[in-house]
């Protein structure tokens, strides 16, 4: 059985393929680099994360951009020879006006590197490629706005970089453009905000998914029909053909922006977004997740969930499996629970799963100056939306513990290093070794709430040496954080427990991220300070709400 989410913590919009045996899933990382994270499996049931496909500057450049902006929605796409990206880079998404630009890479081989980008349009977001059986491909983008979804070919164009409109695309580069009429094709449902779409041609149908709904509780996806790549399109008679039960508080909720796979046996599957508010309320820190059910296709053509109704479930079959009675299993076994990480830096690069806002985190970050450390060079302060030294990790279980040590030793109170646990630049908590004003080395615990930052206690006397072991400590039911720090061999010293998570949650912030832990250093003097980190620790629930 799979067993949902699949994707854990921060990894909403799913996009998925399959060539050959193996399954791909593309997600959106809006502010935070690398853009795009992909994950491979065998099974649909087991995933590793590999490289990002969006992984130079050349290619997306989100300085400056705002919380919850940069890349929405990608879709990945697979033609047989080529593995194409399409996604958006949001620039402002403010009342009316969002400025979208959207985008299309591929390479040939999808752990490689990815080609420089072709600038596709900036009409609207959630761009997808459609690859039809006759060969030719069509861009599928909603209109800003909701107000539709656009189909417009997409041609091959062999001709230089003027010619085409590439950007440098080298001389032996397929390259693409737009071309012929934009039409649109579809209005929506009727439910709202049309957003996400994903076109088929399966049989004699030409199927088009889209999420409605918005991205909350009332999320869902609609399907809908026509016999032509142009329309019209018929929504399905018993739309949504996803959605949540909100009534039942232990259910998957928000499901909606989903992506149909075929197994190579014939199967069908669709990837969904989901989330897990935390008992008793309505509050995620883990975001916007990735979910995974069995489909199949009824008598009249119309896609059914193989679990029956509508809902998502937490349990489907998987590959080659009868429909079981969903189990009752009140905790995780071993292999699925999210995995602990703990690094030592022994590596010459950091490991796939870390993360920095907007900006490369190899701009900043260091393994080779002190081997067996991370060093990061100090730069503006967390709530900057510009260059800030952050290498964060995704939370993926509402209890879990958070642990560093940090070697530094400032100069200044404008410089700061330690451990963050934070949603985006205007919300998070900073556990701090910093300076007080007369120069004495001090621990400092910092909350921003919608960009109000206060101390949450006094400064307490840092250990002597200037190392410092930090940790975040969350709740078994996810609602508070608590932390405490210690000199490495001592006992840990509390500095504040009971601190509410809701500020990390995507309700609080009216974002689409998540939470994360986080090795954090600024230098707002402009001497680029630096902070040494000998080890990153995250560790999860065994599932008794213990951790050991």
């Amino acid at each position: 059985m799979i067993r949902n989410p699949v994707l854990r913590g921060f990894c909403p919009d799913p996009s998925i393929i399959c060539a050959g045996g193996d399954y791909y899933i593309a997600v959106s990382t809006f502010e935070w680099w690398p853009g795009v994270k992909l994950f491979h499996s065998r099974d649909l049931q087991h995933w590793e994360q590999i490289p990002s496909p969006l992984r130079r500057e050349s290619q997306l450049n989100m300085t400056g951009n705002p919380t919850s902006g940069g890349v929405w929605a990608p879709c990945l796409s697979y033609d047989g020879q080529f593995f194409y990206l399409v996604y958006t880079d949001v620039k402002t998404k403010k009342g009316r006006y969002y400025n979208t630009h959207n985008y299309m890479v591929w390479t040939d081989d999808i752990y490689g590197e990815w080609s420089e980008p072709v600038y596709l349009n900036s009409i609207g977001f959630d761009p997808s490629l459609f690859h039809d059986r006759d060969g030719r491909k069509y861009l599928v983008n909603m209109v800003n706005g909701f107000k539709g979804v656009l189909v417009q070919e997409l041609v091959r164009s062999e001709g230089g970089q003027e010619e085409s409109g590439c950007a440098s695309p080298g001389p032996k580069t397929p390259c693409w453009k737009l071309t012929g009429e934009r039409r649109k094709v579809y209005d929506g449902s009727g439910i709202g905000c049309t957003e996400g779409p994903h076109m088929y041609h399966i049989g004699d149908w030409y199927y088009l998914i889209t999420a409605e709904g918005g991205t909350g509780y009332g999320h869902c996806i609609t399907l809908a029909r026509a016999k032509s790549v142009w329309g019209p399109f018929e929504t399905a008679p018993e739309n949504p053909v996803l959605t949540s039960d909100q009534e039942d508080p232990e259910a998957l909720q928000k499901c909606g922006h989903g992506d149909l796979v075929e197994t190579p046996e014939g199967e069908w599957y669709l990837t969904h977004l989901c989330s897990r508010p935390l008992a008793g309320g309505k509050w995620c820190t883990l975001g916007r997740e990735t979910g995974i059910q069995k489909v199949y296709w009824d008598e009249d053509g119309w896609l059914k969930l193989s679990t029956g109704g509508r809902f998502a479930k937490l349990f489907v079959p998987g590959p080659g499996e009868e429909n079981k009675t969903e189990p009752m299993m009140e905790t995780l076994s071993s292999e699925e629970r999210s995995p602990d990480i703990r690094d030592e830096f022994d590596q010459r690069e950091l490991a796939v799963y870390y993360s920095s806002p907007r900006v490369s985190y190899e701009s900043f970050a260091d393994l080779n100056a002190r081997p067996g450390f991370l060093r990061l060079r100090g730069q503006e302060s967390l709530n900057s939306l510009h260059h800030v030294s952050l290498v964060a990790v995704r939370q993926q279980e509402v209890c879990a513990r958070a642990q560093t040590c940090v070697e530094f030793e400032p100069d200044y109170p404008e410089q700061a290093a330690g451990l963050v646990y934070m949603y985006d630049a205007m919300n998070f908590y900073m556990l701090v070794r910093t300076v007080d004003d007369n120069g004495k080395g001090a621990v400092a615990l910092l909350k921003s709430d919608a960009g109000v930052i206060t101390d949450e206690v006094e400064m307490l006397p840092a250990p002597e040496g200037g190392k410092t072991e930090l940790r975040a400590q969350v709740s078994e039911d996810g609602s508070t954080v608590g932390f405490s720090f210690r000199q490495p061999g001592r006992q840990w010293q509390p500095v504040k427990d009971g601190l509410s998570t809701r500020i990390v949650t995507d309700e609080h912030c009216r974002g689409f991220t998540g939470a994360h832990f986080g090795m954090y250093v600024h230098d707002m003097t402009g001497m680029s300070y630096h902070a040494d980190f000998s080890y990153f620790e995250i560790q999860y629930s065994k599932g008794d709400g213990q951790i050991v």
